[in-house]
């Protein structure tokens, strides 16, 4: 079963070595990892998927709540949720033919072009997993180059509580240092 996780953050150093090490220190596979600062600077959402049944959930969860620069941890898989993915991918496209099919997939699939070469493309496209795949999919036939992809993001529909902008952190004294986290 895939679980979508995120899990506030305080925005120190060290957070992101300190929790995927250790989740794989306790044999969790993170399958995606997508990390950013909130509207809040002293914040960052963590957005992770995690493969497992339910037990493997609640231990995730139970771990990442013990550590201290976590302020916050939400199942958003239990959840009515949207999620994106995005993807650069590089794809031989001699100019003529094969470039306007390209042109026209990447239409299709609401891609855009970002980068023009000689006998390449680049294209830029976001969506669920398996838009993503099924882009994938068509590009293979054509060669392709390079392919690079940002970890899941996540966010719940709608104004459920829980989200960080709720969060306040503690007063700057109160905060914790990079040194806590060696």
């Amino acid at each position: 079963m895939r679980h979508v996780l995120s899990a506030t953050v305080q925005n120190v150093p060290g957070v992101l070595s300190h929790i995927s090490g250790m989740l794989a220190s306790r044999g969790y596979n993170i399958d995606s990892l997508a990390v950013g600062e909130t509207d809040n600077p002293g914040l960052s959402r963590m957005t992770f998927v995690v493969r497992g049944d339910d037990r493997v959930l609640d231990q995730v969860r139970l771990q990442l709540e013990k550590i201290v620069t976590v302020v916050h941890v939400n199942d958003i898989s239990s959840r009515d949720f949207v999620e994106r993915d995005l993807m650069l991918i590089k794809v031989k496209a001699p100019a003529g033919a094969v470039r306007s099919q390209v042109k026209e997939l990447a239409d299709i699939f609401r891609g855009k072009i970002v980068d023009v070469a000689g006998d390449s493309v680049i294209v830029e496209i976001s969506g669920t997993e398996s838009k993503i795949e099924g882009f994938i999919d068509m590009m293979r036939p054509l060669g392709i180059i390079e392919l690079v992809r940002t970890g899941r993001i996540a966010m719940i529909r709608g104004n459920e509580p829980g989200s960080e902008s709720e969060v306040t952190l503690a007063p700057a004294d109160h905060a914790i240092s990079p040194e806590t986290l060696a």
